[in-house]
């Protein structure tokens, strides 16, 4: 086991979702934690210029303040910088000289990419090429890549494994799987050591990106009807935060993580109809509109953990019925403060 203590960490997109959330547990377990974000994607800058255009844009606008409050709260450092421009990155890389970088900077939405494929090149892979970059001339212990589970397609079977074959659909899905290969790619040429990260359907606190779970809330609060794509029997492996990032800290503490990709969900799957069940479980009176299918959003299922429990000793903790519920929970609270 790695020890965190006195270990240096660099979230490259850090202060979105999933990455505030990671900067907060890792500075707990004692990491010197710092965070690069341009904080124009999906964060403060586009909500703060343009709430009035962004349904629930205020609201949105203060959960993103909430979560730098917390992050200087903790004493984690926010380098408000464009990750695109590499001798800007690499100035901050080898100034720092991190032992391990976790590179979350992304347009994290599969429509949005397939919408603006120009952007979502330069914010997936071009941030990755420069930190790559940088990351191999100070000998970095670890390079964490967080990728998709969109890079597997159409789903063949109800679950899917590291070893199946990736046939990604769509701008988002290619790109995160391009990025896989860039980074094998560095370990084969420069020797630099990578996880890769599958996670799924992710949702839980402070998050803004308008994913499934978080507008079936925000409509049933508002009292509006909620939408399906599909009739209901869709079914995702929705991941709870708390479950990735335990996972995420099992990746960086063990040796026998290195050079390997694993999925990072829940590790069994739940339908569109079950998620509306539980929501109608808090909101009785919610309807729901059943709508046609995007042609490029792909059929989906499990996917397997097991080689993350072997390897890493991963346990995800959290059910949808346990963690959608904590979710709902945490939406109504500050919908009762704001």
């Amino acid at each position: 086991m790695i020890s965190f203590k006195g270990s240096k960490i660099l979230l490259i997109g850090g202060a979105g979702f999933i990455g505030h959330n990671l900067a907060l547990r890792l500075k707990k377990l004692g990491a010197n934690v710092e965070i690069v974000d341009g904080l124009q994607v999906n964060n403060f800058g586009a909500f703060a210029t343009n709430s009035d255009n962004i349904p629930n844009g205020d609201l949105y606008l203060d959960i993103i303040n909430q979560r730098l409050d917390m992050l200087r709260e903790a004493r984690i450092p926010v380098l408000v910088q464009d990750a695109r421009d590499y001798a800007a990155v690499s100035k901050i890389v080898v100034k720092l000289r991190p032992d391990v970088i976790l590179h979350l900077a992304a347009i994290a939405h599969a429509n949005k990419s397939n919408k603006d494929p120009y952007s979502t090149f330069g914010h997936n892979l071009r941030t990755l090429e420069n930190t790559l970059d940088a990351a191999r001339h100070i000998g970095l212990k670890h390079f964490v890549y967080f990728s998709s589970s969109m890079v597997y397609g159409h789903f063949s079977s109800g679950i899917v494994s590291e070893d199946t074959p990736c046939k990604p659909l769509g701008i988002y899905g290619t790109l995160k799987y391009s990025g896989e290969l860039i980074v094998i790619a560095y370990n084969q040429v420069f020797g630099l050591p990578y996880t890769i990260v599958r996670p799924s359907a992710l949702y839980g606190e402070r998050c803004v990106s308008r994913r499934v779970g978080q507008i079936f809330i925000e409509n049933a609060i508002k009292g509006l009807e909620i939408s399906v794509n599909g009739d209901g029997s869709d079914r995702l492996d929705f991941t709870y935060i708390d479950d990735l990032v335990n996972g995420v800290v099992k990746v960086i503490e063990n040796e026998n993580a290195r050079n390997q990709i694993f999925n990072l969900t829940y590790g069994n799957s739940s339908s569109l109809e079950e998620m509306a069940n539980i929501l109608k479980s808090y909101f009785t009176d919610v309807k729901i509109n059943y709508l046609p299918k995007d042609k490029l959003v792909p059929d989906r299922g499990t996917l397997s953990v097991e080689k993350a429990k072997e390897l890493i000793g991963y346990d995800p903790q959290y059910p949808l019925e346990k963690g959608f519920i904590k979710y709902i929970e945490w939406y109504k609270s500050i919908q009762m403060e704001t």
